[in-house]
């Protein structure tokens, strides 16, 4: 038996979590000085949208927003409980080069697998991508632990899945990819006045990049549709991923437009978790979908 474990930037709803049992380890972030928790395991879905708005709009009113990586100690604590109870470990990281977390993570697990307790282990999975790239996968893991696999054999397969989850997504406001050095001021002025919009994926090494741009928001919903549709595999199988900074029209656009055209197992669509979410900005919105690897066809 096995304990999975992602970070809160892996987007899950609270209910997910718990139906699938998956752990949930949180960023805290520091909202103009003040602690906030990133994760909260008693909200509802409502809930969660609800306290997303909040915190979308208090950036839109330019409240300073500080973000933090979960410290080893958290991770070390939280990795030996388990092995304490005779359960192995599976952990499933926000990409180590958009954060230093796995790295976090894997200082913790060196630490506790030291101790060699019960003979258990500890796998650590860095999925080259954040939000519900990492949450799916996760839930991926948990219905083949479920079905009595051990921890190296859901681990090796959810491996050969990190090179085929694709993320895509576009953002309201340019110029919080400006604060982050995704793009320069100017171009973030000028493209705002232009209403030129970013199309930016995660690549296969885990960085953010463009993938291309368009005119205006529609467009932009639009493209991302169709990169979806055009490039998963097998969606009748799979959870396709839809996170929101408050953005939750625009969200049932998308989700309705791909219903059209593909039929898929199941959606999550839910609010941008706030670590993640608080580097791209407000009116951002991601998705998350398997393929055949990420170099993305033409729409």
């Amino acid at each position: 038996m096995f304990q999975i474990f992602v970070d809160s930037a892996a987007n899950l709803p609270a209910v997910i979590a718990k139906k699938y049992n998956i752990h949930v380890i949180s960023f805290v972030n520091l909202i103009s000085g003040k602690e906030v928790t990133c994760y909260n395991p008693d909200l509802s879905p409502e809930e969660e949208r609800q306290k997303g708005t909040e915190y979308y709009n208090a950036m839109r009113e330019g409240c300073e927003i500080k973000t933090g990586l979960i410290s080893t100690a958290t991770f070390e604590e939280e990795f030996e409980k388990v092995l304490q109870a005779d359960q192995d470990v599976l952990y499933f990281s926000l990409s180590k080069n958009i954060s230093g977390n796995y790295n976090s993570a894997r200082l913790a697990a060196e630490e506790v697998m030291d101790k060699e307790i019960n003979g258990r282990k500890i796998r650590l999975i860095d999925t080259l991508n954040a939000s519900l790239a990492q949450g799916i996968l996760a839930i991926y893991a948990s219905e083949m632990r479920d079905k009595g696999m051990t921890v190296d054999e859901a681990a090796d397969i959810m491996e050969s899945y990190v090179g085929k989850m694709n993320g895509v997504f576009t953002v309201g406001d340019l110029k919080y990819l400006s604060r982050t050095g995704r793009i320069k001021g100017s171009v973030a002025t000028i493209g705002n006045v232009l209403k030129i919009k970013p199309i930016l994926r995660g690549d296969k090494d885990g960085y953010i990049v463009t993938y291309k741009n368009v005119r205006g928001r529609k467009s932009a919903l639009n493209t991302l549709v169709n990169l979806v549709c055009n490039n998963i595999v097998d969606p009748e199988q799979q959870i396709i991923g839809i996170a929101h900074a408050d953005a939750y029209e625009d969200s049932l656009y998308i989700m309705n437009k791909i219903q059209e055209r593909i039929k898929v197992r199941d959606f999550i669509n839910t609010s941008y978790d706030f670590c993640t979410g608080s580097h791209v900005g407000p009116d951002t919105i991601a998705l998350f979908f398997l393929g055949n690897d990420r170099e993305l066809s033409q729409n």
